[in-house]
């Protein structure tokens, strides 16, 4: 629900008749349509739009709801599952979300602890994590220092998993010899964010250049 403009965003949930805007050339099924007698799973439901969450209200009160540009009324039977990070209640109480779409979306909440409070599972998803990117990145880690499982475990992980995956890339990136070393993140401010990517993607190019001694061609292979 954040990532698609609101305009498009419904033309996605609900789909549109040919003609309904400038480049609708032809009709299209939005995806509550395509999960009937399915499932519907919507992501970041906190940064959906008002205009657009009494829309999605009438869709879990009624089962029905019309193309963006059509008149004929069509019935969905999918299940809804939503998720967020913000605290829904307190939107609520700030008039920033629906109080009546809350609790038909709040019929059986289920409550995921941020990482800071799951440690334990740190070195299992580390080892996941190394499996899975060993594939993209075209790497294999043979060995995981205890000290790397340390300064893991340490780290408050305020971005999650998210952030524990982006650690662990970076450090197989960085990796020589099959071996693990990682560097604890450092803390990011709120309005850093934007740029964190590219700061990222610098601080690994200035160290493989650093640990190929300004080798630019050893630098970029090791990159991948």
């Amino acid at each position: 629900c954040a990532s698609i403009p609101e305009n498009l965003l419904e033309s996605e949930l609900f789909g549109h008749e040919k003609g309904a805007f400038t480049g609708a050339v032809k009709s299209k099924k939005g995806k509550f349509d395509l999960a009937n007698d399915g499932t519907i799973f919507l992501d970041e439901i906190a940064e959906m739009s008002p205009n657009l969450q009494a829309k999605l209200l009438r869709v879990l009160q009624e089962k029905s709801f019309e193309r963006l540009g059509g008149v004929d009324t069509i019935k969905t039977n999918a299940r809804v599952i939503t998720a967020t990070n913000r605290d829904l209640k307190m939107m609520v109480s700030d008039k920033n979300f629906r109080e009546d779409l809350y609790y038909r979306l709040n019929v059986f909440p289920i409550h995921i602890k941020p990482l800071r409070e799951r440690k334990k599972f740190i070195p299992q998803l580390t080892e996941y994590l190394v499996k899975k990117l060993s594939l993209k990145i075209g790497k294999t880690i043979h060995e995981i220092p205890e000290e790397s499982f340390e300064r893991l475990v340490s780290y408050q992980w305020p971005g999650n998993i998210r952030e524990l995956e982006n650690t662990i890339e970076r450090a197989m990136i960085l990796s020589r010899q099959g071996m693990l070393s990682i560097q604890i993140p450092e803390p990011v401010h709120e309005d850093s964010r934007a740029g964190d990517m590219r700061s990222i993607e610098k601080r690994a190019i200035e160290n493989a250049l650093n640990m190929t001694n300004g080798n630019r061609k050893s630098a970029a292979e090791m990159l991948g």
